[in-house]
């Protein structure tokens, strides 16, 4: 089993991003390490720039972002850790592999369409063929599995539907030999299969119940950062917008009171509980009770991570040998995929 999976390095991560991926990764990583599995995670810095960006700021979120999963629990002894643009296989394999993709199974990506807007010819070709860079991202390690949330299943079966596509046209062919022995054919590509986290908790805004926690959200007290610190943490949990009424015993109590319901589903994901065993802890109880609980679960919780990433973020060195490791083991796993895929497609290499 190996299982390959991605986030963008935009800095800033919040618990939003660590209880909806991250933690999921790092048990991942702890169990495939014992029954021989293997894990790749890397920071998509190929991705960031197909929309506008700023140079020095992704060059920095690189690091940052790698000092935050480490900080985190990914292990680079367990996992391979690195960022794309030290694997260029990732990018050979994209155009590569835009010889098969079509235009209207990109023009059918609905997150397309979401960035795009109304201005698609003002949007770079980056943007419109990430999905097959997200393909190439996956194919080219021969992953078998990969963690997705909602928003990223059509990209998936995108990767699954390139892989077939391009193993059906150039893959060899299965045929009987002499003796009547059945030769199976070979398949350039595996076809990955998808994880959806049992657990993958939806963590919204503490500002707006139904709008996504994000690092985009102008306002500092709607989100967790996993830097802040304790008195930050209280401060932000104190401030969250609730409501008057107590909390029920049970979750239906807690139907278009989507503030109310984030809080209690922010404490049971961090305590490992249902939420409807939170509800019969809290059940009677006001947030004046049910807040300073919260935030001494988060502070207990995430004051190591902070601690860590702290101490990590700036040490340049200690980073860049940590992506520079990931990335070469990178290359070697990548090179034996990427050799085949030019082989299959008839061009000579030196």
């Amino acid at each position: 089993m190996r299982v390959v999976s991605g986030i963008q390095p935009t800095g800033n991560l919040h618990l939003g991003n660590y209880l909806g991926a991250i933690r999921n990764w790092v048990r991942m990583q702890d169990e495939l390490v014992t029954t021989g599995g293997e894990c790749l995670f890397f920071l998509a810095d190929l991705h960031a720039i197909s929309q506008p960006h700023v140079p020095a700021e992704l060059a920095a979120n690189t690091r940052e972002m790698a000092a935050a999963l480490v900080a985190c629990g990914i292990d680079p002894a367990k996992s391979i850790l690195f960022n794309q643009a030290q694997v260029p296989a990732h990018a050979e394999l994209q155009w590569l592999l835009n010889g098969t993709a079509r235009m209207g199974w990109l023009n059918r990506m609905t997150q397309w369409k979401d960035k795009a807007g109304k201005n698609r010819e003002g949007q770079s070709v980056a943007l419109f063929t990430y999905p097959v860079l997200q393909a190439a991202d996956v194919l080219l390690y021969q992953a078998t599995h990969v963690p997705v949330g909602e928003d990223q299943k059509q990209h998936l079966e995108l990767a699954r539907d390139i892989a077939q596509a391009f193993n059906s046209a150039f893959g060899t062919k299965g045929f009987t030999d002499s003796q009547g022995h059945e030769v199976p054919g070979r398949d350039i590509f595996t076809q990955p299969d998808p994880i959806i986290p049992p657990e993958a908790a939806r963590i919204m805004s503490l500002r707006d119940g139904s709008a996504k926690m994000s690092k985009s959200d102008p306002s500092e007290m709607s989100r967790i950062n996993l830097a802040d610190d304790a008195d930050t943490i209280m401060q932000k949990v104190r401030k969250a917008k609730t409501d008057p009424e107590p909390l029920p015993s049970e979750m239906a109590g807690l139907e278009g009171r989507t503030e109310a319901a984030n809080l209690v589903g922010i404490y049971a994901a961090m305590a490992g509980m249902k939420p409807d065993a939170v509800l019969a802890q809290f059940a009677g109880q006001g947030f004046g009770a049910f807040k300073p609980a919260l935030g001494e679960l988060l502070v207990e919780q995430l004051a190591p991570i902070a601690a860590r990433f702290n101490a990590l973020r700036h040490d340049g060195e200690a980073l860049d040998a940590i992506l520079a490791q990931g990335s070469a083991r990178a290359r070697h796993l990548a090179a034996p995929t990427l050799a085949a895929a030019y082989a299959a497609l008839g061009l000579v290499r030196g």
